[in-house]
């Protein structure tokens, strides 16, 4: 029982449990296929790197359009309302809709963090006012695991 705890741990911190499990490509999940073309549109778009994008992405969804956090955020994106509704989509689990508009938002925090990456995937994750007040990444534990999984997993894309 205690290996069968230990091992639950060691993937919640390795893939992000947000309460829900996220585990790579969950049962729900697009097929890989489905998720690049997502991500190449999104990111030639935005303007944003497609491994950078599919990184997020995966961390916040596996890959499942129907995912939603017990914070409420939506989507493969895991788009909280405000977000979603200052992109103006209509429908935050539609994929197409979700990606784009949490590509966007992560182009803008590049640009608010003069390109760097470390903070704009801190301040997806934790928000902007979190990054700001600390002067870097938080201190919290669950963020500082979602930004070094999205960075290796960014430099794996």
């Amino acid at each position: 029982m205690r290996n069968l705890l230990g091992t639950a741990l060691l993937l919640c911190l390795l893939y992000g449990c947000g309460g829900t499990g996220y585990l790579p490509y969950a049962p729900h999940a697009l097929n890989p296929a489905q998720i690049s073309s997502l991500v190449t549109t999104a990111s030639s778009a935005n303007s944003v790197p497609a491994g950078l994008v599919r990184a997020v992405l995966m961390a916040e969804s596996s890959g499942d359009p129907s995912a939603l956090s017990l914070a409420g955020a939506q989507g493969l994106m895991q788009l909280m309302p405000g977000t979603a509704a200052s992109c103006g989509i209509a429908n935050p689990f539609d994929p197409n809709e979700n990606v784009q508009c949490g590509t966007s938002y992560l182009k803008s925090l590049l640009d608010r963090y003069h390109g760097n990456v470390t903070l704009a995937v801190a301040a997806y994750n934790a928000g902007p006012g979190a990054v700001d007040r600390y002067h870097g990444v938080p201190p919290y534990a669950e963020t500082r695991a979602y930004v070094a999984r999205v960075l290796t997993a960014y430099r794996s894309y």
